[in-house]
């Protein structure tokens, strides 16, 4: 037989379905289109093509146009959709990089702010510490000099009432003295007359 023309059984395997499908679809084929050969039925291109269509096949090469030039527009459109994604994403990617560039020298600037402050804040905090350890040292200085004035105020209590008891001893001994030089001055005096 001619390669053109092909059975029920190989039509259905050929399209992926069942033998009573391609039945049904012959049955409403006319009768010049089917070949009878001793009990099988052969269907010609025109047959087979009128079946296809009616079960929503179109011809192998009508598709490969088809498709071909539907392929092609969906690829070029695919690819300038994909190169245009691509752009902005490369944009967007060179954005973001800068982004974290800046915010990597801002961090690391507070970072070097942060350690300076802490430094600062040692430095304060051995200062205070200093402070207190002075202000203590100054405290038991005063309290220290303190008792001491008080050692000294009770050792000065009786020095000072001498003191007031030697200028009356002053006066008596200035006194006694003038008393004294009075008396020798009369006899130097009156010595002195005699003569």
């Amino acid at each position: 037989m001619s390669e053109n023309l092909k059975t029920i059984r190989e039509l259905a395997e050929e399209l992926g379905v069942s033998k009573k499908k391609i039945h049904y679809q012959v049955s409403k084929l006319d009768t010049d289109l089917i070949q009878r050969l001793d009990g099988t039925i052969y269907l010609d291109k025109f047959a087979i093509s009128k079946i296809k269509s009616s079960m929503g096949y179109s011809s192998a090469v009508e598709l490969d146009t088809v498709d071909i030039q539907n392929r092609h527009k969906l690829d070029s459109v695919l690819d300038s959709e994909k190169n245009k994604l691509i752009d902005e994403k490369s944009e967007q990617i060179n954005y973001l990089k800068e982004q974290l560039d800046k915010k990597d020298s801002q961090l690391s600037t507070k970072d070097e702010q942060i350690k300076s402050l802490v430094e600062i804040q040692n430095q304060t905090q051995n200062l205070l510490d200093q402070q207190q350890r002075l202000a203590l040292q100054d405290k038991k200085l005063l309290e220290e000099y303190k008792a001491e004035i008080k050692d000294l105020k009770s050792l000065n209590i009786p020095e000072k009432d001498i003191e007031k008891e030697e200028p009356v001893k002053k006066e008596k001994q200035v006194e006694n003295n003038k008393e004294v030089s009075q008396k020798q001055n009369k006899k130097w005096w009156h010595f002195g007359r005699r003569m």
